[in-house]
């Protein structure tokens, strides 16, 4: 289906160098299944999971082992068939510790019985798909990791009449997402149809920025005959991506601070989700691997690898080669949003959409000086905050006047850091404040 529609420009934004080059042509590689595989029972926003399974046990590929524990939280499962060597804390990609169960993979790929029976998708009622979703265990795939069937299950007084994919992939260097919608549009596709079944809506939205030209035409041609969906090329602007900016960008909607999308009748999720559910929906097999973009100037072969959850990062760069000389900086994610890490010993989880490592030169950073005062900072944030102001009154300690600075609203996309001529850290120093006044905030309560 196409249509005209008229396109609106969210405030602020920049235009980093892409470097999406070294994987936009790549197909989706499959990863070599690990010898061993470290699941954490944090894998999402929200509470962890409890193991189902303890040492010495044989569990299935598919297998559910970790049980949620409150409302916002999603199951983990085996990525492997094997026995469990152990549950222990690890360090997780995202900077925290958590929960893991250790399997040792028996290379069988023993399969666990299916979450479904291949039944057609009008044969199904919406309370079984909601089901099948939590069952699976699907999250956004984004980054953010929240539960997805908590998205699809909103309150009888939110009224959602538009559903949003996401494919603007809007970080440099990630190319998952592209890959996907060209290699496999009819689970993008068929993801957006359960949604808008789920949530009985008639109108539903795949917005891709415009430097992926090829995921376009293949998605249009992949939509042409399905009913209320369109696909929507927007300008390439970071953070294109972020929910708030995305649902401006393609309704005019503004989402009210502290609000969710669902207060202004929208719904968005990432194409990767969409296909994650597809999946789920068509094999009965739950979330248990994803696409992750590996590059960077210190990786020998840079790809797009669908990867096991569970894979340690070290086992990934391993199936790219390895690299080129001794990466200076290892990111989760993308250059922009994602975590620095200290080592390549951490598992791939479901919020994993990219592994960077970069040489020294792509890791230099030049020393901070003090504020001039520019306010360039302020013209690109999207959310029109004072990155500078708040940044200095987190550095003072000031975190109760950072606070009603609206450090709070502060989407971390890390426009400001980016254009800063000075060099501060500003996106940090309000990382900070928002962790302290939140943690105020639970004191108080």
């Amino acid at each position: 289906m196409s249509s005209k529609l008229k396109l609106f420009s969210f405030s602020g934004g920049i235009h980093p160098p892409e470097n999406k080059h070294m994987t936009e042509n790549k197909k989706i590689e499959t990863c070599k299944s690990p010898d061993i595989v470290t699941i954490p029972l944090l894998q999402h926003t929200g509470a962890p999971c409890e193991p189902l399974v303890a040492k010495g046990d044989e569990v299935k590929l598919g297998q559910k082992i970790g049980e949620p524990k409150g409302y916002i939280s999603a199951p983990v499962h085996s990525s492997v068939s094997g026995v469990v060597k152990s549950i222990e804390t690890v360090d997780l990609p995202t900077g925290i510790k958590a929960n893991a169960v250790i399997i040792e993979n028996d290379g069988k790929d023993t399969p666990e019985e299916p979450l479904t029976s291949g039944k057609r998708l009008e044969d199904f009622s919406i309370k079984e798909l909601q089901n099948l979703v939590l069952e699976a265990g699907i999250v956004g795939l984004g980054g953010a990791c929240f539960p997805t069937h908590v998205k699809l299950s909103p309150p009888d007084d939110k009224k959602i009449d538009i559903i949003i994919l996401n494919g603007a992939e809007c970080e440099p260097f990630l190319t998952s997402d592209h890959r996907l919608m060209v290699e496999k549009p009819e689970e993008i596709i068929y993801g957006m149809k359960v949604i808008m079944k789920i949530l009985n809506v008639s109108q539903g939205y795949i917005a891709i920025e415009d430097n992926k030209p090829d995921a376009i035409n293949i998605m249009k041609e992949a939509a042409q005959k399905e009913k209320g969906i369109q696909i929507i090329a927007l300008p390439t602007r970071y953070p294109q991506g972020a929910e708030k900016q995305l649902i401006y960008a393609v309704t005019g909607r503004q989402v009210p601070a502290g609000g969710l999308p669902a207060d202004i009748g929208v719904e968005v999720n990432n194409v990767c989700t969409a296909a994650a559910i597809a999946r789920a929906i068509q094999t009965g097999m739950p979330l248990y691997q994803r696409i992750v973009t590996v590059s960077g100037g210190a990786v020998k072969e840079p790809k797009n690898v669908l990867v096991r959850l569970g894979t340690s990062f070290r086992d990934v760069i391993e199936f790219c080669g390895g690299w080129t000389e001794e990466p200076a900086k290892i990111i989760n994610g993308g250059p922009m949003m994602g975590t620095a890490l200290h080592t390549l010993d951490v598992p791939v989880t479901k919020q994993t959409s990219g592994i960077l490592l970069f040489t020294k030169k792509e890791a230099e950073q030049p020393e901070p000086s003090n504020c001039i005062r520019c306010a360039r900072c302020h013209y690109v944030c999207p959310i029109r905050l004072l990155p500078m102001n708040i940044s200095a009154q987190s550095l003072l300690g000031n975190y109760e006047e950072a606070e009603k600075l609206h450090a709070l609203e502060c989407i971390e996309c890390g426009c400001c850091s980016y254009i800063c001529p000075a060099s501060r850290p500003l996106l940090q120093s309000i990382q900070v404040a928002k962790k302290e006044i939140i943690e105020a905030r639970k004191q108080n309560a």
